[in-house]
């Protein structure tokens, strides 16, 4: 009797603690910690992590083959990409650029890798986007009331003076809409990127556009906004990066930020350097990739880094939506709105530095890609192959 009770019943007690294991199973992986890297960033097979090896060999081969078309000597490559802008001349530090590199993150783990991915290079206009982080923790920190706020109200200096300078608030140099006007470290706005009609008087004399209604890249009012976020914070902005995102993220200690040689200016009786936030003039951030991918990490785990939540999820979250002036660009990060990093999903963001530098964030997948000194127009394509991959 014993036995023929058992095998009625055996079909059902399997299959229920069948489901119990798997419940437990799937309850364990949605409750499972994302993965950060520790001081060793760790690796994974791809096909651990559902993705075709052989496919992610071809979007290594594919930027190893897509290089770059600029002088290796930065300071060349500068003066053929600028000759055209009056009195253009460099600044700040410049470096010797390396070879391509860069990383496949999936997950948090490294499922690819190319290049020298610890050697230190510039990273011209993805310093922007480091550049944002500043102004949101500057918001966080009360320093800042509002983006939406004059910054003439905390900026007295003369920096923006006259009645167009007056009603530029912080999001219209966080969106490069504020069509700033004026001369910074001997820097003019009119000579950087001029119209190609006209000469320096049209440029001098040319009607400002109102304030949020026309996008026009610009460092030398990019250097406006970090110069103006100095003057909040009242020190450093690379110790403020150092502090509140680098160090915690377990960063390596051979990244830089530099401004220019006349960049330095004094608070409260202590002489500073106003960083800038790309490599136009030199200066802008000099980093590796490893460190670069940290910093991508960060912002696709939502701005939290294990425990501390470093960013606020807003800011991360605000940082890529379309702005008034132009629906590709949102507060220093470019999005994908008109498909500028492929034709794949309009949620991937990226931040963007001259040279083929690239941070690119896909929250979808959980993908993570950095690529530097890779050929501009080529960026779609890698985006596609390493997504194809999954």
């Amino acid at each position: 009797m014993r036995g023929n009770i058992y095998r009625s019943h055996s079909k059902p007690m399997m299959i229920f603690l069948l489901s119990l294991i798997l419940g437990g199973n799937l309850r364990e992986a949605r409750c499972q910690k994302p993965y950060f890297p520790d001081s060793v960033w760790q690796s994974k097979p791809p096909e651990e992590l559902q993705m075709s090896k052989a496919a992610l060999d071809s979007a290594v081969a594919f930027a190893l083959r897509n290089e770059v078309r600029i002088d290796y000597d930065l300071r060349i490559a500068d003066m053929k990409a600028y000759a055209d802008e009056p009195n253009y001349r460099i600044l700040g530090p410049v470096r010797p650029r390396g070879k391509p590199a860069g990383l496949i993150v999936k997950n948090g783990y490294i499922v690819a890798q190319w290049g020298d991915i610890q050697r230190v290079d510039m990273t011209f206009s993805a310093t922007k986007s480091y550049l944002s982080t500043m102004a949101g923790l500057a918001l966080e920190n009360h320093l800042i009331r509002s983006l939406d706020d004059r910054v003439v109200d905390y900026v007295w200096d003369g920096t923006f003076r006259g009645a167009h300078n007056a009603r530029i608030t912080w999001r219209h140099l966080l969106t490069q809409s504020s069509d700033w006007s004026g001369n910074l470290f001997e820097l003019d706005d009119w000579a950087d990127r001029p119209p190609r009609q006209g000469g320096i008087d049209d440029w001098k004399k040319r009607v400002l556009a109102e304030p949020g209604t026309v996008f026009k890249y610009n460092d030398v009012r990019v250097n406006v906004l970090a110069y103006s976020l100095l003057q909040v914070w009242r020190k450093p902005l690379p110790q403020v990066l150092k502090e509140k995102i680098m160090d915690p993220i377990g960063a390596s200690v051979t990244w830089r930020w530099y401004g220019y040689d006349n960049s330095f200016v004094n608070i409260d009786g202590i002489m500073m350097q106003s960083v800038s936030g790309g490599g136009h003039f030199g200066g802008g951030l000099f980093i590796n990739t490893l460190d670069q991918a940290r910093y991508g990490l960060l912002f696709l785990r939502n701005g939290k880094w294990k425990n501390q939540q470093l960013i606020s999820p807003g800011w991360v979250s605000d940082v890529h939506q379309p702005s008034a002036a132009n629906k590709s660009y949102g507060l220093l990060w470019w999005n994908n709105q008109e498909n500028m990093l492929g034709n794949t999903s309009k949620n991937i963001y990226a931040a963007i530095g001259f040279g083929g530098n690239y941070i690119v964030i896909d929250n979808e997948h959980d993908l993570l890609i950095v690529t530097r000194w890779l050929e501009p127009s080529a960026i779609g394509e890698l985006v596609r192959l390493v997504i194809s991959a999954l």
